[in-house]
C-alpha cells in the first residue's frame, strides 16, 4: 500500500476539521462580544486613561451566555469531560448502562436547571445597574442554552440505547484516541 493510499484511507475517517452548526453561533456570537466588549474596556482604562463603567457588568453578564451558549456545542457533539477510564475495565454491556445512567443524570441536570432558569426569568422584575437592559433577558437565554443541552443530552441518550454494547464502547475509544491525538 502506497502512502498514497494510507494518506486516503486517513482522509475518510478523519473528521472534519471544522464541525460548526446554526446552533453554535449564538455561543460564538456571544464570545466574538464579550472580546470586542473586554477589548473595549482595555482600551478605554489604560489607552484613554477614562474608563467606562458599563463595560465591567456587561462584560460580566456577556461571560454567563459563553459558558451557556457555548455548552449547547458541547452538548450537540457529545463532548462533555467524562472518565473513560471504567469503560475499558468493564464489560461492554456494563459500560453501555453507565455510560447511559450518565445521560440520564446529565437529561434530568439540564432539564431541572432549565425550569429553575425559567422560574427565575419568571421572577425577575430588576434591570442591569449601569444600562437599561431587563436581567431577566439574561435568564432567558440561559433557558435557552439549558433547554438546547437538555435536548441534545436526549438525542445522546437515545442514540446509545440504539446502539449494541460493543458499538457504543467503540465509539467512546475512537473519540477518546481523537481527542488524544489532536
Amino acid at each position: 500500500m502506497s502512502s498514497k493510499d494510507s494518506l486516503a484511507g486517513y482522509a475518510q475517517d478523519a473528521s472534519p476539521v471544522i464541525d460548526f452548526k446554526w446552533v453554535d453561533l449564538p455561543g460564538l456570537l456571544a464570545l466574538w462580544l464579550l472580546a470586542v466588549i473586554v477589548f473595549t474596556q482595555f482600551f478605554t482604562r489604560y489607552v484613554l486613561n477614562d474608563s467606562l463603567a458599563w463595560t465591567e457588568e456587561i462584560a460580566r453578564y456577556i461571560l454567563i451566555l459563553v459558558a451557556f451558549l457555548g455548552a449547547v456545542s458541547v452538548s450537540r457533539k457529545g463532548t462533555h469531560i467524562f472518565l473513560e477510564f471504567f469503560y475499558r475495565y468493564l464489560s461492554p454491556a456494563a459500560g453501555r448502562y453507565l455510560s447511559m445512567l450518565m445521560d440520564v443524570i446529565s437529561t434530568a441536570f439540564y432539564g431541572h436547571l432549565t425550569i429553575m432558569a425559567v422560574q427565575l426569568a419568571l421572577k425577575t422584575r430588576t434591570k442591569m445597574a449601569s444600562v437599561e437592559i431587563p436581567k431577566s433577558l439574561l435568564y432567558w437565554c440561559v433557558a435557552v442554552g439549558l433547554a438546547a443541552m437538555t435536548i441534545y443530552s436526549i438525542v445522546w441518550l437515545v442514540r446509545k440505547y440504539r446502539q449494541t454494547p460493543e458499538e457504543l464502547i467503540k465509539e467512546l475509544e475512537q473519540r477518546a484516541l481523537s481527542e488524544a491525538m489532536e
